[in-house]
């Protein structure tokens, strides 16, 4: 289980978001068109840098022609690992090293597929991107988990080491590597972190609060509790909004709580634009006490996602000219 709860739970929508909706096989075509042109010289190496499958390199650059090959096909034997970054993109730089180091010590139970989204903005659009960095697990042709943001070094060690468990008895690469060890060492579990996880596990958001507070009283600057006690703390909200909540807000446009209520139920169930949206509308049209009381929930909302996802700068554009 991967720290803080906020990196969890962006990774379990994106992977919701992918499953059954990503047809892989979109740029096959493509890619056997590129195949068809005359060679430009000895097949010893892929364009972008890329070498051929099987060619044991930890790290590859991958293009919209080498996609099937280096991506779908090497998934079938281990875990690719796709980084969809940017060299304008400031996170990417702090993720990228860290992916490639862990790459590198894997012994082969898993490959780095590098992408660049500028120059190649198909493979951006297939996975929906909506933010960089973000990083999709290919195993078995499909994707299987994704997160974005640049997460620290031992949410992603423990990323690898969950999917590594989970495809071990399907990709026969992952079993042939860990016969000389997969490089992926699981750190010590923290066991604060422990007992606040296993609160959420029973449904226990305020003694999981509770000890995420203890962190933090304990270290205030720590941003791995920070992230999650602000998830927890809307699980927690979430948890007990009525699912009419909408319909509610709708009939009553002036009731603020229903308002409130209603975007926090939309959240939770991934129509993050509508959320947002409503309580911008709100803001337009209130004022005094009543309008710094939206503003503040929707940037509490705002805080349960990557600053650099495309909805919250949207809203946040929305925001500002709503206020001003």
């Amino acid at each position: 289980m991967t720290h803080p709860r906020g990196s969890a739970a962006k990774s379990a929508a994106m992977s919701a978001a992918l499953s059954g909706a990503v047809d892989l096989s979109a740029l096959k075509a493509r890619a056997d068109a590129a195949k068809q042109q005359p060679a430009a010289g000895p097949p010893t190496a892929a364009p972008g840098g890329a070498q051929p499958p099987g060619a044991g390199t930890a790290v590859l650059d991958v293009s919209e022609a080498t996609f099937q090959a280096e991506v779908v096909e090497r998934s079938l034997n281990q875990l690719v690992v796709v980084d969809l970054w940017a060299e304008w993109c400031g996170p990417c730089k702090q993720l990228s090293p860290v992916l490639e180091r862990l790459a590198a010590e894997s012994n082969g139970a898993w490959v780095l597929a590098k992408v660049d989204v500028d120059a190649n903005p198909r493979i951006a659009q297939l996975f929906g991107v909506q933010s960089i960095p973000t990083v999709v697990a290919i195993g078995g042709g499909q994707p299987v988990d994704a997160f974005s943001g640049a997460l620290p070094e031992p949410e992603i060690r423990k990323w690898l080491g969950s999917l590594l468990d989970a495809l071990r008895d399907k990709l026969p690469g992952i079993t042939a590597a860990e016969q000389g060890g997969d490089g992926v060492e699981e750190p010590a579990e923290d066991p604060r972190f422990t007992e606040a996880e296993d609160a959420i596990e029973r449904g226990d958001y305020l003694a999981a609060e509770a000890a995420y507070l203890r962190i933090l009283e304990a270290e205030p600057n720590n941003e791995q509790a920070k992230a999650a006690l602000t998830q927890v703390r809307f699980a927690a909200r979430a948890a007990t909004v009525d699912p009419s909540a909408v319909q509610r807000a709708e009939a009553s446009p002036d009731d603020l709580d229903a308002q409130l209520a209603a975007a926090d139920f939309e959240v939770a169930q991934n129509a993050i634009e509508d959320g947002f949206a409503r309580l911008v509308a709100v803001v337009r049209r209130t004022a005094g006490d009543d309008r710094n009381r939206v503003r503040e929930h929707l940037i509490g909302l705002f805080d349960l996602f990557d600053p650099s996802d495309e909805r919250v700068l949207k809203a946040r554009r929305d925001l500002a000219s709503a206020l001003f």
